[in-house]
């Protein structure tokens, strides 16, 4: 078998080369060679040289909990509604304004937190790179919930355009792109940046998620204002 590249150094069996730290080459392959992988190992210990952006996955995984369980508070609330229509206390609690504010929470609350934090999480594993903008990241994530707060409020308050998982109002659509954009500026700016050359499957569906979703939305979203709170499409 052939040696990898990135070993550190190739010894014949034998040879003794200890390393400044005392530690020795001390694995072969069947040529009867042996080496060491020390850095290998240290390679990926300082993969983003201790600048990982984890409080930022870490907050959208917890944000993405925590609107997940908002969005099921609200759909038992529903189903409790189907059986005692009395619980349609007020206009803020009509099952009309609750659906949409379970779907639109669970769409974008639960599913969009979960899909930023795997995706930061594996661009900085699969590029050995830190992100490019970590504070943008932050902002990204500050931005991210209360985007959502407002949008469920907004469609308690009934500002609903009536299209099917498009409910949200032309305000709340230009902070969804901007939202989008600070995302795509993050995962393109570190692909340029990154360590690791070779393009791994996963980076390349991450680049088309960014591209398709981002298209997908303003299309499907575009809409002809005629007040701040109502628009037409």
């Amino acid at each position: 078998g052939g040696t990898c590249p990135e070993l550190q150094e190739i010894l014949p069996i034998g040879r003794r080369s200890p390393k400044p730290d005392g530690r020795l080459a001390i694995m072969a392959n069947d040529s009867g060679i042996i080496y060491t992988v020390d850095n290998i190992v240290q390679r990926e210990m300082r993969m983003t040289n201790g600048a990982r952006s984890d409080s930022v996955v870490r907050g959208f995984a917890l944000s993405s909990v925590f609107w997940l369980l908002v969005g099921l508070v609200v759909g038992l609330w529903l189903a409790a509604e189907m059986i005692y229509p009395a619980l349609n206390l007020a206009p803020w609690l009509a099952f009309g304004r609750l659906r949409v504010v379970h779907t639109n929470g669970l769409i974008f609350g639960f599913a969009l937190a979960g899909i930023f934090a795997g995706s930061y999480h594996m661009l900085e594993k699969l590029t050995r790179t830190p992100l490019a903008f970590p504070g943008l990241a932050k902002a990204h994530l500050r931005l991210f919930n209360v985007a959502i707060a407002l949008a469920a409020l907004s469609l308690f308050a009934g500002m609903n355009t009536s299209k099917e998982y498009s409910e949200l109002e032309w305000p709340l659509d230009i902070v969804v792109v901007v939202l989008w954009v600070m995302f795509a500026v993050n995962v393109m700016g570190t692909l340029v940046k990154r360590r690791e050359k070779q393009m791994y499957v996963s980076l390349w569906f991450l680049i088309a998620c960014v591209v398709t979703v981002a298209v997908v939305y303003i299309l499907n979203n575009l809409a002809i204002p005629v007040s701040l709170t109502k628009s037409y499409s």
